[in-house]
């Protein structure tokens, strides 16, 4: 697929299709009226005629429109100009590229940036344009055999118009949505792949490939038997009932300017759940492939943060491994210790997502980071609380929690900070060790970020809970690819 600025005007526009925006009540942005003259009003005539709306989203496809050089127009509605906004921005950029896929126009040039949102500039809305274009054109067909070209799209060449003043920064918001919908797709292909195939060493071989392809991005993976002389008994706790090896996978991406504390990602890379001794029911437990969603997040940041030359110094560390019933494996009870030294009384093999994130986030303070996030499918109790619109944020810093807010709103991949008072500690007391990795029924998701919060020291940290938001069930069920937009606007704004 190519994208590319296209400055003529919607009447000289030789292309397979054009977009063209509309408000509600029949009201024509400025490309439109421009397209309307050269048609002798035979697209005021159509609205007129009460068969496009104009509400944000809805479109109506028209062939051969008198007058104008392309043989399609797509007419998408922006809903009331006064409620123009970029929310309403990407509805409508959603809307339009799901009916350009199901046409068979191979080049395609849309208008609908050239209408500005009041909370947005040309830059953003180059940016929703491709970000959606990826979103509607994502197809996983990899483990099919008949249908692999089933719904293939048919575009080769995009064009997103934009003015001569502008044309700097649309070129700029391509660059960037290219970068996001590339590592989208990554932790979309990442999730969707079956368990037997997206294993603990698949990931790794995947972090490898990835980093082969920027110079500035390093890999190193560190095998069990060196995460035991760590001290890693919390994560290998989680590990010891499965045949599949344990990686833990790190990645470094520097910027080459001065050396400087980078931030550090840490992304849950649970292959399969079975939730160990104690068992999860039967039912949607294959949907548990998705529990390595967070450190699929991970390696597609990293993936766009070398893409970008970001000028950042960042670290990626993607504990990975599968929880199974087994021999070996941990019982409800057991009591590991730590890489911080602290011990952990198992009391449910199900929470297992804090027992290998513990050990990582440990592992990170030695990079002295300005920032630490973990990326986690931790807890149902979050879907319970914010259902699949809004990750679940909890922090230890004001700052941090208010750049990734603002983040997420930007990104229009949204959190919802919850508290993380002291008093939530008291629910992880064990009389038998150091600390219990469940703190019962009330707060759960507060009390799974709660105990992470004991093995991030001083260091500015959040917790990002994407249980509700990693993925979505029948009947399109499929990895969504967050909180990557999030992640990546966070960095960016770094």
């Amino acid at each position: 697929m190519r994208f590319q600025v296209r400055t003529a005007t919607a009447s000289r526009q030789r292309a397979a299709c054009i977009v063209l925006p509309a408000f509600s009540r029949g009201a024509l942005p400025q490309a439109t009226r421009d397209a309307d003259r050269a048609a002798k009003g035979f697209i005021r005539s159509v609205i007129a005629s009460g068969d496009f709306s104009g509400e944000a989203g809805a479109t109506l496809l028209l062939p051969k429109v008198p007058g104008l050089a392309c043989p399609r127009v797509l007419l998408v509605g922006l809903g009331e100009r006064a409620k123009y906004d970029r929310k309403a921005c990407r509805k409508a950029m959603r809307s339009a590229f799901a009916a350009i896929t199901r046409t068979r126009a191979g080049n395609v040039v849309s208008y609908l940036g050239t209408e500005l949102p009041r909370n947005a500039d040309a830059y953003r809305c180059a940016r929703i344009a491709i970000e959606t274009w990826y979103e509607a054109s994502y197809r996983f067909l990899e483990m099919k055999t008949r249908d692999r070209n089933k719904g293939k799209v048919r575009q080769t060449a995009i064009g997103l118009a934009a003015t001569r003043g502008n044309a700097a920064e649309v070129r700029r918001g391509i660059a960037h949505g290219l970068a996001v919908g590339n590592a989208v797709w990554l932790a979309r292909d990442l999730g969707n792949l079956p368990p037997n195939r997206c294993t603990p060493t698949y990931l790794m071989q995947q972090a490898r490939a990835v980093a082969g392809r920027f110079r500035r991005l390093q890999v190193q993976v560190l095998s069990e038997p060196q995460m035991r002389r760590l001290g890693m008994g919390s994560l290998l706790s989680v590990t010891a009932g499965s045949r599949q090896p344990a990686r833990f996978i790190i990645l470094r991406y520097r910027s080459g300017r001065k050396a400087r504390s980078p931030v550090v990602l840490v992304g849950k890379g649970i292959t399969f759940d079975t939730g160990g001794i104690s068992l999860k029911p039967g039912p949607q437990m294959d949907e548990m492939k998705y529990d390595m969603s967070g450190a699929g997040a991970v390696l597609a940041v990293m993936q766009a943060v070398a893409e970008l030359g970001l000028p950042i110094d960042v670290v990626g560390l993607m504990p990975a491994c599968e929880n199974m019933p087994g021999g070996n494996a941990t019982r409800p009870g057991d009591i590991v210790r730590s890489m911080s030294g602290q011990t952990v009384e198992i009391l449910n093999t199900d929470a297992e997502g804090r027992l290998i994130l513990c050990d990582a986030l440990n592992y990170g303070l030695r990079f002295k980071p300005v920032a630490m996030i973990d990326i986690a499918t931790l807890t149902g109790a979050c879907v319970v609380a914010l259902g699949k619109l809004r990750s679940g944020l909890m922090s230890n810093s004001d700052d941090l929690s208010k750049t990734l807010l603002e983040a997420g709103e930007l990104a229009d991949d949204p959190a919802w900070r919850l508290p993380l008072d002291e008093e939530y500690m008291d629910q992880l007391k064990s009389p038998f060790a150091d600390v219990a990795n469940i703190g019962g029924r009330d707060a759960g998701t507060i009390t799974a970020a709660a105990f992470l919060s004991r093995f991030v020291g001083e260091t500015a940290w959040a917790h990002l809970d994407i249980a509700g938001t990693a993925w979505v069930t029948s009947p399109q069920k499929g990895s969504t690819g967050r909180p990557v937009p999030l992640l990546v606007e966070y960095l960016l704004n770094q």
